[in-house]
């Protein structure tokens, strides 16, 4: 199923210094990785890093990516506790990513806490991953409403991380595995949860569907109305539209919104587009 349409876009935010937050897309290959960095500073970049280049490493010289979706994760986390022990200013790094290999018509997933997986299609969104966290768990049962949970004062725990204690493959309280047929007429959006804490899938399923062949022009929106909606954390987003997604809306977006290679601040049009009640917190 080629070609695969994407667009990368990330953000420092408003608030914080430094973007601990890293991507690599391979469009070429179906290849997809958000990864968030834990930790502070350069502590949560370095870890980050690791993990995008270990991942990119191994699965770069497998003939099966798909195969070797938990080999790679379980690599990247072995190397960042290793650094992390052996030196004191890396002490407690880590991260959580997002995982994604499309072929064959299927997206294989492999994802550890609370970066997340989207699938459009047919004008509907639908979360593929879990976050692994108190509040996600809370939500997922139905006893948290999507925006009470993105409002919640523990919004950003979470008890699963790549690179925190030594794995195993086969340990089971570790990697989630998902895997669901993508279509080519369907998109994914891979994001880090400065996107998610500030809007909710009906709104990210509102962008997407202004979509008019510009993956770059998508990812830079959701990243801005983001930032204008409050940009607390880091943001990053990786859409990827099949050769035959179509947006159900798209309505014409004024030039200024082009996106650089690393957007910055939102813009008026996002209003006028989506109505103000998406950018309040």
């Amino acid at each position: 199923m080629t070609p695969l349409h994407t667009g990368t876009a990330t953000d420092t935010g408003l608030i914080r210094e430094h973007n601990e937050d890293r991507y690599w897309a391979d469009p070429e290959r179906g290849l997809f990785l958000v990864v968030d960095g834990v930790g502070g500073q350069a502590a949560g970049e370095h870890a980050a890093q690791t993990a995008v280049d270990t991942i990119r490493e191994c699965l770069l010289a497998a003939t099966s990516p798909a195969e070797r979706i938990c080999e790679a994760i379980t690599r990247a986390n072995n190397r960042i506790f290793e650094m992390s022990r052996a030196d004191d200013e890396l002490t407690g790094m880590a991260c959580v990513l997002t995982l994604a290999v499309v072929e064959n018509g299927q997206v294989s997933v492999g994802h550890v806490g609370d970066s997340r997986l989207y699938l459009i299609w047919n004008g509907a969104i639908r979360k593929i991953t879990s976050d692994h966290s108190p509040v996600g768990e809370i939500e997922e049962s139905g006893d948290l409403s999507e925006e009470e949970a993105m409002h919640h004062p523990r919004r950003n725990e979470v008890f699963r991380e790549v690179g925190s204690q030594r794995r195993g493959e086969s340990d089971r309280n570790f990697i989630e595995m998902r895997r669901c047929r993508f279509r080519p007429d369907a998109a994914i959006l891979l994001c880090s949860d400065g996107l998610t804490d500030h809007l909710t899938s009906t709104q990210v399923r509102e962008i997407v569907e202004c979509y008019e062949g510009d993956a770059a022009l998508v990812a830079a929106n959701l990243v801005n109305a983001a930032n204008a909606a409050g940009g607390a954390d880091n943001i990053t987003a990786i859409f990827v539209a099949g050769p035959e997604f179509r947006g159900r809306e798209a309505p014409s977006v004024s030039g200024a919104t082009r996106p650089r290679l690393a957007a910055t601040r939102a813009r008026q049009p996002y209003r006028a587009l989506f109505g103000r009640a998406a950018f309040l917190t």
